[in-house]
């Protein structure tokens, strides 16, 4: 206690209370409150202060009969002023107690009530979450985090991170920092670079990822490496993904798949049970196989929080008269599709938009099916079903679990674009239909996806995951002459639909990188020249090691209830990678420029040197 004022915090070294520290048993004391006024109301006579922080809020009252000088000040001040209330604590009348705040039973009858500084009128409504424009919510960041949603997503953040950090520790993980400023080396994104003052022409590039410092730090002996890493990529903006983010980064040694599977389930197991709002769906989570989740979903990040399950038709149609099936079947192609229960009876309106979106997301058409029965006999209400016969309507049927009633969706094209295309449609579907249930979180795993992919526009193989993603053992053989069989030792932990994060075990020793190097067309000197630095230390006792990075940002999103990264990232960029509040990106001046041996190019004047 100090001068009559007492804290009912003293621990934490305030001289002052919270906004949300007092209770009934608290009705007597002289304490001091410190805060943002939420909201004022003059009741012609009584003055009533809502005084906010981040801990609460709590009624202020200003009696002129009680402080003549308090009530005065009172009068001056409006919204979002800084004040500092001296008073004591008093319960509430009778019929006014306020149910819904911590601190509703009491009040503080205000003694002293000074203006910290005042405040101009906000852009917006901070005491209620009124829908504003994104853009004048990113301009003035500072105003939107005193919003009680932003405050409570951000609180959540912190409480996951400490959890985050705490799990770890326990199983003998070290949290080691890594460099801001590395070489650039291809990860799969556009790297952003620094240029270096003191190495003329030269660039450093921010991290896409810690990816090749732990695996040096498995080598330097520390078997367990987590970090809450700052990661850069320079890649085309979405609700999730930002251009910098941070990553939950962990690695191991002396691990295979299920070592790291194990740990990082059941760090999200406690996660969702701790702080999500809603159960999870299954446990342990289910497993697919990239393939499996492909062809069942139509994606390798699933939303399994629903049905639409798409299978594969094409033997139904094998022999078919239906022209454009049978072209398709003969062609090396597949005929997929899903079924949407007690749909039969759309419109055709309705079904020709969802034809439309099909070929948005990439189909040449979409084939509708109806089914009704008719005399005991399946039948199918569709512009194609004079061409198809009564058993080929029975085996699709058959082979989509549907009935009467049920409306199937099929897609005739190369493998890769009909699952995609279906696995884009059934979401769109589900969530048009509703068949999503939003009461659970759905965790899975994707394992065992192609080690790599054929780029077409370059004629070469890229790496799906990274580049020292480990092949699995039984197809090493068949790198050089069968590669697109190769499947990587690589999984994915997925969420409603989100994938939460990629992991692999590594490539340990020299001769395999280099295989894997030279399969993605890299020379001698190239591979020397980008990697040199981690194909050395492979020749001085590399362990096995693998580990994996799940995404902060999109780990907290979910449990939050949020469908984008800017509700849970304290000073986001916008989707055109934009800092609104800062004015980033922005020019630097000539000085700047001439010491990092830098010059702007006039767009005409590049245009001309491009055409002589």
């Amino acid at each position: 206690m100090t001068d009559g004022v007492t804290s009912i915090r003293p621990a934490g070294g305030r001289r002052y209370t919270t906004c949300g520290d007092l209770r009934r048993d608290h009705v007597g004391r002289t304490v001091t409150l410190k805060g943002w006024v939420h909201r004022r109301r003059d009741h012609g006579g009584l003055i009533f202060l809502d005084l906010r922080d981040r801990y609460g809020i709590t009624q202020v009252v200003a009696n002129p009969e009680h402080s003549p000088a308090a009530h005065t000040v009172a009068e001056r001040i409006r919204a979002e002023y800084v004040l500092s209330v001296t008073g004591q604590v008093v319960a509430r009348p009778e019929g006014t107690v306020n149910p819904s705040l911590s601190t509703g039973e009491i009040e503080v009858l205000a003694d002293r009530i000074e203006i910290l500084n005042p405040a101009k009128t906000p852009p917006f409504p901070i005491a209620e979450e009124a829908d504003v424009d994104e853009s004048l919510r990113l301009e003035f960041r500072y105003l939107d985090l005193r919003r009680a949603r932003l405050q409570r997503n951000l609180l959540l953040r912190h409480q996951v991170v400490r959890f985050v950090r705490q799990y770890l520790e326990e199983r003998d993980f070290v949290e080691i920092e890594t460099p801001m400023l590395i070489k650039s080396t291809p990860e799969g994104a556009r790297d952003y670079v620094v240029p270096s003052r003191l190495f003329p022409g030269q660039f450093y590039a921010l991290p896409q990822s810690p990816q090749q410092l732990k695996q040096l730090l498995m080598v330097a002996g520390f078997d367990r490496y987590y970090q809450i890493a700052r990661c850069m990529r320079d890649e085309d903006l979405r609700a999730d993904r930002q251009p910098e983010f941070t990553q939950i980064d962990l690695e191991m040694s002396f691990v295979d798949v299920e070592d790291v599977i194990e740990l990082v389930e059941g760090l999200y197991t406690e996660l969702f049970e701790r702080f999500a709002s809603k159960p999870l769906l299954r446990k342990p989570f289910p497993r697919l196989t990239f393939s499996e989740a492909m062809l069942r979903y139509g994606s390798d990040k699933p939303d399994l929080r629903f049905g639409l399950e798409i299978a594969d038709v094409t033997d139904a149609f094998r022999h078919t008269s239906f022209g454009v099936f049978r072209a398709v079947a003969d062609d090396g192609g597949v005929i997929r599709g899903f079924a949407v229960p007690g749909f039969a009876d759309a419109p055709r309106s309705q079904l020709d938009r969802l034809t439309e979106i099909a070929r948005t997301f990439g189909a040449k058409g979409l084939v509708w099916l109806a089914l009704h029965q008719e005399e005991g006999q399946l039948t199918a209400r569709s512009p194609v079903a004079k061409f198809l016969r009564p058993d080929e309507i029975v085996r699709v049927a058959a082979d989509l679990g549907a009935v009467p009633g049920d409306l199937l969706l099929l897609v005739a094209d190369r493998e890769q674009i009909a699952s995609t295309v279906l696995g884009r449609l059934r979401l769109h579907v589900g969530r048009e239909r509703r068949l999503i249930d939003e009461r659970v979180h759905a965790l899975c795993w994707v394992i065992d996806p192609p080690l790599f992919e054929w780029n077409a526009e370059e004629n070469r193989w890229e790496a799906m995951h990274h580049p020292f993603t480990s092949p699995r053992d039984e197809d090493l053989a068949l790198l050089e002459s069968d590669t697109g069989r190769v499947r990587a030792k690589a999984y994915d932990l997925v969420a409603d639909g989100y994938e939460l994060g990629t992991g692999s075990i590594r490539i340990h020793r020299r001769d395999v990188q280099n295989r894997i190097f030279a399969l993605m067309g890299y020379d001698d000197d190239e591979i020397e020249r980008r990697f040199g630095h981690l194909l050395r230390a492979f020749e001085y006792g590399a362990p096995p090691h693998g580990g994996m990075a799940p995404g902060l940002d999109r780990t907290v999103m979910i449990l939050a209830g949020e469908s984008s990264l800017r509700e849970v990232i304290a000073f986001p960029k916008n989707q055109r990678a934009q800092d609104l509040m800062l004015g980033a990106p922005s020019p630097l001046d000539e000085k700047q420029l001439r010491e990092l041996h830098l010059r702007v190019v006039d767009s005409d004047e590049e245009a001309l040197r491009m055409r002589d």
